[in-house]
């Protein structure tokens, strides 16, 4: 299902609670198979504008522990939506929840996906400079497109790929 408004709020520390309470959740209800549980997206990165939706990567050792996920999670109330598009990531979609929104991935240890993630989210968090640029283009997308998600991400993406060259460029220059 689509988002049918594009809301994006100031930064909420509540935000953080949140994915700790779902994070919990998930862990006791997925058991060790789970090697972490990762708040990703806008909402994992304090000071920056966000829709109030968590973004929550379940990191598992390999692809064979895929069906085992699947069935914990389906005992709590999710479904496996497939990659969508992006090979590695796992979406899962529930109807009803007490925990916040959310999207919920679940991704290998050594997916791209993953890497790509949590590269973004620590970039943002130790660069106030593109934090705030990058919520100022979220803020104005929004205002633009309230109801067109697709018209939202567009207006995102070229800042998008500003700052995953920057990433690639800082983690070229480290070797």
């Amino acid at each position: 299902m689509k988002t049918k408004e594009v809301i994006v709020l100031h930064y909420d520390p509540n935000w953080a609670i949140e994915f700790e309470k779902l994070s919990a959740f998930l862990k006791d209800a997925c058991g060790d198979f789970v090697l972490e549980i990762c708040h990703v997206g806008s909402t994992s990165v304090p000071g920056l504008s966000a829709k109030p939706i968590l973004d929550v990567d379940l990191v598992i050792e390999s692809l064979k522990q895929f069906n085992s996920i699947k069935h914990k999670l389906a005992l709590v109330g999710y479904r496996h939506e497939g990659d969508l598009g992006i090979p590695g990531r796992e979406a899962f979609k529930y109807d009803s929840t007490p925990f916040m929104a959310h999207h919920l991935y679940v991704l290998t240890q050594d997916a791209p996906e993953l890497k790509r993630h949590l590269a973004f989210r620590d970039h943002l968090r130790t660069h106030p400079n593109d934090r705030d640029d990058y919520g100022e283009v979220k803020r104005k997308a929004a205002l633009a497109h309230p109801r067109d998600i697709d018209a939202y991400m567009e207006d995102k993406n070229d800042l998008i790929q500003a700052i995953y060259r920057k990433i690639e460029t800082d983690e070229s220059s480290v070797d």
